[in-house]
């Protein structure tokens, strides 16, 4: 039997309280705010149209587009067209909860229906307004959520994003008149006119009547919005996002010290890109990110098993306070059980770990033949093998491998989260395992006899789980079997039964697909999954680790509802780095020695293609 004390339970394994329920079931949207949302979507975009085109403004459509401010005259097609697009950029975050979108948009409305009322005494658009102002005020409770993490970079994406689609915008706006335009303006005469109207300033492009008071007013509109929205967004408070403190990580590290042999992939919890929240009795922790709006926890929770309800608790209450999207990715079954056992949410296999048991590897048998050849040509071709722990090197030669894992990264932007460290040879660290190859070369490079590195992270303490493998481009194929094969080998002198390799995504799909009988779904599946691995490592990871034999242990994504796959998918490959929505700083600004201690960048990517 269990009971439930302070959010966690005492005895047996985590279930249900005796009263059969759940206290959350994950932070499901609000009919109203995203209603409110849509309408403000469906508003700001008949707003937009209203003045835009001449013909609509005109139309029996009008009315509708008459919440802010009306759709005739120079003035009112430039303030309809400031509001269609104010309320688009608000709407997102109305359907979020967001408080300060609530205060927004309750601030534009009355401001636009008294514009409009002045300007066209138009009782009508005021009355729609109004219609969308009184379920903002009446539901205001539901509209509490905290703001997300942000930085100054977004007042430079905003300028970039506004600045681009006013002059796109613009040009509509400058073609949309053929009537009243006179003779034959170019596309360039066309651009030149926008990019001058979003300064406040005539273009080359002449209209007939009042044509060119209402191209003026809506150009000077949209340069308006950048501006204003730019400068906003550059001055505003920042809401850093959070980082893993060092008191927080002295507390996942007793957390690790005691059950980090649960999950191979409580040691990545230590990233310090990382959030965590903890449970109440401080016996167990979820670490997060959040991206685009998702909150996103990688690997089951750390600590006590039975405490992981609390942490659990904390993790949705916090989701639920910013209105972030809750998912998990990477964890266990007994996790996924867990998890959605105590939120309600769902959970769909995502893929497998490959984990091999040291004392039944061996290179001998023919299923591991095509290994023994590789690694026994390579080590005639001169290669030699160290493997040791972090501690055991100098710090002379840890900064060569420091530079050498980022010079051999095969991408310009660090991947990794969930199964990445971030980092090499952090004093706190000095339990990881590191494999290198070596050759000696008649010119030695600017790494000297270094070829390639694999570097481990702890699992508990009778393991190790794969962090990262990178080689140099110029050494013979096979460096990543090479390691893999020393590390095996090596493991028993430092007490490692146990080591995980790469997590293969879709290998039961994969491994079926291509077996006699598979039906018409299954084999299409694969199809999609093999065409993918041109961009993605997804075959090629279930065959390099199916090399080594070993057991395969799935894993699971864990999400609220599956409209939110597309986007905790998206979240998912922000956070592994395979998109980056952010500007890059070109590659030799970019600080390449951190100073001891401090983190090493994300060093995080499984890099097999050289395989």
């Amino acid at each position: 039997m269990s009971v439930r004390i302070d959010g966690e339970v005492s005895g047996g394994v985590p279930g249900r309280s005796s009263r059969g329920r759940r206290l959350l079931r994950g932070p499901r949207p609000e009919a109203v705010p995203v209603l409110v949302g849509r309408a403000a979507t469906l508003v700001g975009l008949l707003d937009i149209a209203a003045g835009v085109f001449p013909r609509f403004r005109h139309s029996r459509m009008h009315a509708l587009a008459e919440v802010l401010p009306g759709s005739f005259g120079p003035f009112a097609a430039a303030l309809s067209l400031s509001a269609g697009v104010l309320l688009l950029l608000l709407a997102h975050g109305l359907k979020r909860r967001k408080r300060r979108a609530w205060r927004a948009a309750v601030a534009l409305l009355p401001a636009g229906a008294a514009a409009q009322f002045a300007y066209r005494h138009s009782l009508v658009g005021a009355l729609i307004a109004v219609a969308l102002l009184v379920p903002l005020l009446r539901h205001r409770d539901q509209f509490a959520a905290l703001p997300d993490p942000r930085s100054r970079w977004r007042a430079l994406a905003n300028f970039v994003l506004m600045s681009a689609g006013s002059v796109l915008l613009g040009l509509v706006i400058v073609s949309v008149h053929p009537g009243r335009t006179i003779g034959d303006p170019s596309l360039a005469d066309r651009l030149t006119h926008v990019i001058y109207g979003l300064f406040g300033f005539e273009g080359p492009v002449d209209y007939q009547g009042n044509t060119s008071w209402t191209v003026a007013f809506s150009l000077g509109a949209l340069g308006w919005i950048t501006a204003v929205t730019t400068i906003y967004l550059a001055f505003r408070p920042e809401h850093p996002a959070a980082r893993l403190t060092e008191e927080d990580e002295e507390k996942l590290r007793a957390l690790l010290a005691r059950h980090g042999g649960r999950d191979s992939l409580g040691h990545f919890a230590l990233r310090r890109d990382k959030a965590v929240v903890f449970s109440p009795s401080g016996k167990a922790a979820v670490t997060y990110r959040v991206v685009s709006g998702v909150m996103l926890a990688s690997g089951d929770p750390i600590g006590d098993v039975e405490a992981w309800p609390g942490a659990i608790e904390r993790f949705m209450d916090e989701a639920r306070a910013h209105s972030w999207t809750p998912a998990v990715m990477g964890c266990s079954e007994t996790g996924g059980e867990v998890w959605t056992r105590e939120t309600g949410l769902d959970a769909l296999e995502l893929g497998d770990e490959a984990v091999v048991d040291v004392a039944d590897f061996s290179l001998a048998g023919r299923a591991m033949r095509n290994v023994r050849q590789m690694v026994k040509r390579i080590e005639r071709a001169g290669y030699e093998t160290r493997v040791r722990r972090i501690r055991d090197l100098g710090e002379a030669e840890l900064e060569r491998i420091r530079r050498a894992a980022e010079d051999w990264r095969g991408t310009d932007t660090e991947r990794g989260f969930s199964m990445a460290l971030g980092r090499i040879g952090d004093p706190s660290d000095g339990d990881c395992l590191i494999a290198t190859a070596h050759k000696q070369d008649d010119e030695p490079g600017e790494y000297g006899d270094l070829k390639a590195i694999l570097h481990f992270v702890p699992w508990g303490k009778d393991g190790v789980s794969l962090d990262l493998m990178r080689r140099d481009r110029a050494a013979d194929p096979g460096m990543n079997e090479l390691l893999i094969v020393a590390a095996l080998q090596a493991a028993p002198k430092f007490g490692i039964t146990r080591v995980s390799l790469n997590f293969a995504m879709f290998r039961s799909a994969l491994a079926r697909g291509e077996k006699i009988g598979a039906g018409p779904v299954l084999r299409a599946w694969r199809g999609l999954l093999v065409f993918l691995s041109r961009w993605f490592q997804i075959e090629s990871l279930y065959k390099f680790n199916a090399k080594f034999q070993p057991r395969w242990e799935p894993r699971f994504v864990v999400y609220r509802a599956p409209a939110d796959l597309p986007r905790i998918g998206f979240a998912a490959m922000q956070a592994e780095g395979f998109v980056d929505l952010a500007v890059p700083l070109p590659r030799f600004l970019r600080r390449r020695r951190p100073a001891p201690g401090r983190p090493c960048g994300h060093v995080g990517e499984r890099d097999v293609r050289a395989a």
